[in-house]
Formats: structure tokens, sequence, C-alpha cells
């Protein structure tokens, strides 16, 4: 295990109701006026904004509002709310939706009290300084409500890129409620499920040994995702399903199952050029990338995929190539259970150019990159054709 520093400053208020809360809590860190984030129709039409509105009057919060934001959310949104935010001197920022929603608001965090260009903080450049961000959740899925991460679509290029950071941009509360899934289509559910495993798989095949506690602790909350799945994604609403499945997703992607150790992020990096380039649902790539990836880096390093396969799908078999094999077909098997591509055709992709996704994702990860394997060109090639 590695040395590390793990900070998670956010406070977490879980369970029926929550939302009620949402004005004390922007009152508490010392807002007086937000910009308030949220995506298309929806929201409003459940009565979400009406009781997060009446929450925010009743503590004297003033508030303007960006709506209107889209899955694989651009940087023209950002800079929307760039220039909302200093028209009205807004002191914080509320994000009303899922994880495209709260990367918008975190960019714009970031933004509003900087001179520069936003980008410069996705290009390298380290956050010093961002607005406080709160978050009403109402798609368990991408964990932004729980990290410092964002990630923003470049419109010039469609250009989508990530930024990581250990404390300003993480929310200061983020108001989980289950009952706000409840009228979610099954997609974005099961969408989100895939989402939440692959960001507990990143940090999981890493090259750092001797990590039996991070290991013990990603496995548990595969093992709780893949056994409240189905009842999750069922037509009738499970509250505890949907609430087991709404806290794995925040655990997932907090920080917990990175502590100690190097993580990947290929397979995110891999995915991201398809959707920025075919508009798919993020979750729904990444359960086209994933199985691919292991397959790929199990022919050379299939130690760890085997131990994925023997803890989390119950495998039993002694040969790790011929385990991590057969934990890759077990998870094969369960995204297509709950409706899931596992192929580029099933995505919805006939013909990819896969040369061109090849380059783009050079472009913007270099020459090589990830951390349990180390992937080339070549390597990046070879992975995209197994998802045909």
């Amino acid at each position: 295990m590695d040395n590390f520093t793990y900070c998670s400053p956010t406070r977490y208020l879980f369970g029926r109701d929550t939302e009620n809360s949402t004005g004390e809590q922007l009152a508490a860190i010392g807002c007086k006026k937000v910009l308030m984030v949220s995506g298309h129709s929806s929201a409003r039409k459940s009565g979400l904004l009406d009781r997060v509105e009446a929450s925010l009057r009743q503590a004297g919060i003033e508030w303007v509002e960006l709506t209107g934001i889209d899955p694989n959310p651009t940087d023209d949104r950002v800079y929307e709310g760039i220039g909302l935010g200093h028209r009205e001197v807004i002191d914080g920022i509320l994000a009303v939706g899922g994880g495209s929603v709260i990367d918008t608001a975190k960019a714009i965090a970031a933004g509003i009290p900087y001179d520069g260009d936003f980008w410069d903080f996705f290009t390298g450049k380290p956050v010093e300084y961002a607005l406080p961000i709160g978050v009403v959740l109402t798609i368990p899925a991408a964990g932004s409500e729980g990290s410092g991460n964002a990630v923003i679509t470049k419109k010039d290029g469609l250009r989508k890129i990530s930024i990581r950071t250990d404390y300003w941009l993480r929310p200061k509360f983020a108001i989980l409620n289950p009952q706000l899934t409840e009228t979610l289509p099954h997609n974005q559910i099961v969408a989100g499920i895939a989402d939440m495993m692959a960001h507990i798989m990143e940090r999981y095949f890493s090259p750092t040994t001797d990590c039996a506690t991070t290991d013990r602790i990603s496995e548990g909350l595969l093992k709780a995702i893949i056994e409240d799945a189905h009842r999750a994604a069922a037509p009738t609403f499970d509250y505890q399903a949907r609430a087991n499945i709404m806290w794995a997703g925040t655990l997932a992607h907090n920080g917990i199952c990175g502590c100690g150790r190097v993580e990947d992020w290929a397979s995110h990096g891999l995915e991201h050029e398809i959707s920025a380039v075919y508009g798919v649902t993020h979750g729904a790539g990444l359960a086209v990338v994933f199985p691919a990836w292991l397959t790929y880096v199990s022919q050379t390093k299939p130690e760890k995929v085997a131990q994925f396969a023997r803890r989390v799908f119950d495998v039993r078999d002694h040969d790790d190539r011929a385990a991590a094999a057969e934990g890759i077909s077990a998870l094969k098997a369960f995204f297509s259970s709950l409706g899931l591509p596992i192929t580029f055709g099933e995505l919805g992709i006939t013909d990819p150019d896969i040369p061109q996704l090849v380059k783009r994702v050079h472009i913007n990860k270099g020459e090589v990159f990830g951390g349990y394997f180390r992937l080339t060109q070549s390597d990046t090639f070879e992975v995209y054709k197994l998802m045909l």
C-alpha cells in the first residue's frame, strides 16, 4: 500500500424528504445568492424544483437559474453559467440533477472567481479556489456528488476532458433522497449501475500490491451493487434497493476505493472518445469498454482479473487465466441481463472508426496511458477491436 491523503469534506444528507433542507444547508455554508443548475423539464415537472425553491425562500437564499444541461455536458453552457454568475454576483452553486449537471456546476464554480479561461484547469492548472457547491442528486450513477472530479466536452473538436481535484470541487453537501429516482427510466438506472461499477474497477485494477483493505471495500461494493441491481431496475419502485444503489454510487467515486494505490482510468479514457464522437450514454459505453479492456489485459496480467472473478463472481477455477476468462464472461452476462450493451453494435454504432478513436484518445491521454496496464496505440486499437 502506498502513502495517501484522503479528504472527503462533503456532508451527506440521505433519505426521504431531505431536499427540503437545501436552503438550510446553503445558509450553513454562507451562501446568500446561488446559481441553481439543472437539466431539462423532469425536475420541474416532478415538483422537485418547487420544493427546493420553497426551502431556499424559507432560508432567505436568492437564486438565479441555468437550466437545460444535456448529458455529456459542453463548454458553451459552462461559459454561459460563468457569465450569469458574474452578472448576478452569486456566491455559491446549487446543482439539482445527475452527473452532467453537477460536473457543469463544478466547472462554473471554478471559472467564476478565475480571471482566465476555465479550460486552464482541465489542462493542468491546479484549482486554488472555487465557489462552494451544493448538490441535490436525482440520478445515482456518476458519483460526482461526492468527488472532486468533473468531465466537460469542448465543442471545438469534441474533446471530452476530465479534471480531478482533492478539495475545491468536492461539494460541501450532497442531498441523496432515493425517492427522487422513482420516475427514472430503466436505461438510466442500468447505465448508472455500469458507471458506478466502472468507477470502482478503475481503482481496483491497480499495479499497487498489498491493498487488502481497499480491495475488500471495492469487492464488497461491487457485490452489493450486483445483488440489488435487478430489484433497483425493476418496473416496480423498490425504495430500499434504490437506496443501496444510490449510496453505492457515491462510495464508488468519493475516493475511498482508491486509497493507497495507483489507479487505472484507461477504460474511461477509451469511453470518453466513444461518447464524445457518437453521443452515447456514458454508462452504456462503459458496459461495452470494460469487458473488452479486461479481456485484453488479462492476456498478459491475469492475476488481479482472476481475483476479481473469484471474489466478486465466486469463480472457483484455480488457474488464473481460466478464472479471469470466466469472470469476464460473468460480467458480460450480468450487463446483458440488465439490458446493457456489450458490443459496438448493441450500442448502436454499426461502423465505428477505430483508427480515429485511437488517434483521439492518445491526443488527449498521451502516447501511453493507464495504471494497471499501460496502453500504447497498438494496444488501444486491439481493445477497441474487442468491442466489435
